[in-house]
């Protein structure tokens, strides 16, 4: 029907530069076919481009078969897995059309199995195991974000390579690793906070957060203070003039160095106090102290000296 033309496949720098050599295909626009893998005229129907990569993404999927339809890659590798995601999983005994093995080969597959079950019982897998599912359910608690959580997980892998895990406690050392990446990505959780929702006393817990600190050599920042007051207005639904007004409080504080070498989180909650008496909002220095974790005493030795030395009336 047409005449027969040579086309050689080339590596073209743009796929929309793509045609068809035909006079009579000029006005046909060309066809992509994603599931082929090809881009075909859509005049004569002739095979221009094959074996193109596949640049699509993977969509949410809500449903089990939303997912077993989609998903080409399977999960995303995550720290927080004592495998990172790759884990082996050999199926029941049959085929990929559902019929059963023979007897030869199904004894194979057992003794497959077994030997996957016994290379995961090595000390150092089991060790992660735990420790990871202690995260996980401090995450939930604490409502820690995720990369807080991949943090997390990565310092606890350089703990159990420099051998730390000896004689120390698992939960005590996931829950200091935790802290450490609360410190790094600036997330507003305390060692009291952490310490009671893991369960772990605060003296064991200080100690080995100075162990990681020391061995793996780290350098932490102070905790920005705002992010206190932002966690405090939060939880006790402070109004945003009176939040505002405790972020100028604190600056004016901070410029003046009458923040340094204080506890962030009183600093923050007696900035609070202080904005909310200026903005007539009643709450007591017993509910800040329930809130914050700061005694009574400290909350008003701050505010004390924050009216002194920045002159306030209120």
């Amino acid at each position: 029907m047409y005449d027969s033309v040579i086309i050689v496949l080339v590596n073209y720098p743009k796929i929309f530069d793509i045609k068809c050599k035909l006079d009579k295909c000029g006005v046909y626009p060309t066809v992509t076919d994603t599931e082929r893998g090809e881009i075909v005229c859509g005049g004569c129907g002739l095979v221009l481009l094959q074996k193109l990569e596949d640049t699509s993404h993977d969509g949410t999927s809500f449903t089990q078969e939303e997912y077993m339809t989609q998903t080409r890659t399977g999960p995303a590798m995550s720290l927080s897995m004592y495998d990172m995601g790759l884990s082996t999983n050999i199926g029941y005994n049959t085929d990929s059309t559902g019929h059963s093995l023979s007897s030869k080969t199904k004894a194979t597959f057992d003794r497959l199995r077994i030997w996957d079950q016994r290379s995961k019982s090595k000390s150092s897998t089991r060790n992660l195991t735990m420790a990871f599912t202690v995260l996980a359910g401090i995450k939930t608690k604490l409502g820690v974000p995720e990369h807080v959580n991949q943090q997390a997980a990565y310092i606890y892998r350089k703990v159990i390579a420099a051998k730390l895990t000896r004689g120390r406690s698992i939960r005590s050392l996931i829950l200091a690793c935790l802290y450490v990446a609360c410190r790094e990505t600036n997330t507003p959780r305390t060692l009291d906070d952490i310490a009671k929702a893991g369960n772990v006393e605060r003296k064991l817990l200080s100690r080995d957060l100075r162990t990681i600190i020391k061995v793996l050599d780290l350098n932490l920042k102070q905790y920005d203070n705002t992010s206190f007051i932002t966690r405090l207005s939060n939880d006790l639904e402070i109004k945003e003039k009176t939040k505002r007004d405790a972020f100028e409080i604190l600056q004016k504080s901070q410029d003046k160095r009458i923040s340094d070498g204080k506890n962030p989180v009183a600093q923050a909650t007696a900035c609070l106090y202080l904005s909310c008496l200026i903005n007539n909002e009643k709450f007591s220095q017993r509910r800040f102290s329930v809130i914050s974790g700061i005694s009574s005493v400290t909350i008003r030795n701050r505010v004390a000296a924050m009216r002194k030395l920045l002159k306030l009336k209120h």
